[in-house]
């Protein structure tokens, strides 16, 4: 037989449960419409299709959203901030002319002119195709001090960017495969 559990509390125990609740409720309303005033932010990036800066909102989706629209490897390494293992990535080796988006919101990232071989094991480049499609954080994980590198649009976790590049910038952003799409540029006359 099923036994009921009842418990037993005071006035006061149950408004401060009540005002708990309320609260927790409150902080996710807060939480959701702050995440819409976010996806209202206009953002500028570079768009390589128009050839200039094009107005845009963030992208901001659900844990379950993204599940379904990435692989288990892009989720893992875009969402979870993971990496892929070096020279496993399809782009480790890849050469061809074009642009690299990414994964998760198919915003232009890097210019196929600026990536070069590292012999890191990971798609190098030495600069975005615009400072404004990315953006950098502060990364302390692994016991290491590093700079992340994410996508300004959606947020997803790209890789790192480190300060022993090639000229003319000196920097190497060590980018994961999985977190970019390739496109061949179609030469567009002008």
């Amino acid at each position: 037989m099923d036994k009921m559990m009842t418990v037993t509390m005071g006035r006061g125990e149950f408004l401060r449960t009540a005002l708990l609740l309320v609260g927790g409720t409150l902080m996710d309303l807060t939480i959701l419409r702050g995440r819409a005033r976010a996806a209202e932010v206009p953002l500028k990036i570079y768009s390589s299709a128009k050839e200039g800066y094009v107005m845009t909102e963030k992208v901001i989706k659900t844990e379950t959203e993204w599940r379904s629209q990435l692989t288990p490897k892009q989720f893992q390494v875009t969402r979870k901030k993971g990496t892929e293992r070096a020279f496993s990535g399809k782009y480790a080796n890849h050469h061809e002319k074009g642009i690299y988006r990414c994964v998760c919101c198919e915003t232009d990232l890097f210019r196929s002119e600026t990536r070069y071989e590292s012999g890191t094991g990971w798609p190098s480049f030495f600069a975005p195709i615009a400072k404004e499609n990315i953006r950098t954080e502060s990364d302390t994980s692994w016991s290491t001090k590093r700079t992340e590198v994410l996508c300004a649009r959606c947020d997803a976790h790209l890789g790192h960017v480190f300060e022993d590049g090639p000229k003319p910038t000196g920097l190497r952003y060590c980018m994961n495969s999985a977190a970019l799409t390739f496109a061949k540029v179609e030469m567009v006359g002008k």
